[in-house]
């Protein structure tokens, strides 16, 4: 791992700087698209991998995100009854143009558009998570209270049975 140094991964620094989280973002060789990938390159569990799903919100518009365990498929029944909202699948293009991400690297801050989060309360139980930071090989380190307080957003029950 080496210090970030993509634009999109330095933007997402600096919105960590600006929320007073004093953490490094860094990049790795390859790219880490899967949880398992990045767990393996961090040295980490798959559970302990921050990863977002993203849905469309076809109640109000904009997009959902979850930030889930890397350990649990994401359940979008209990996701749209937590939030009350209808759900729709979201494709490549929607999530980029929803969050400004590619699929892969979506940071759980730093959305363009309009964005519903929700939190797993899988990842309650580990000292340190592992975020996407904007690129398919960026990522950062924070604890479970500072993803709650950076996003703002609740925690849930969204594990697939």
């Amino acid at each position: 791992m080496k210090p970030a140094q993509h634009p999109t991964a330095l933007r997402t620094q600096g919105l960590l700087a600006d929320a007073g989280l004093p953490v490094q973002v860094v990049e790795f060789e390859q790219p880490t698209r899967t949880s398992a990938e990045a767990a393996e390159a961090i040295g980490c569990s798959v559970a302990e991998i921050a990863k977002s799903v993203v849905f469309r919100n076809k109640t109000a518009g904009g997009a959902v995100v979850v930030v889930a365990s890397g350990a649990n498929r994401v359940s979008e029944t209990k996701v749209a009854a937590s939030l009350g909202v209808k759900l729709g699948r979201a494709d490549a293009d929607f999530v980029r143009e929803a969050t400004g991400y590619v699929i892969g690297g979506v940071a759980p801050l730093g959305h363009t558009g309009p964005v519903r989060l929700l939190l797993d309360r899988d990842l309650l139980q580990y000292e340190t998570l592992w975020a996407a930071a904007g690129t398919p090989f960026s990522v950062f380190p924070l604890a479970p209270a500072a993803l709650q307080a950076l996003t703002g957003a609740d925690w849930a029950d969204i594990r697939q049975d």
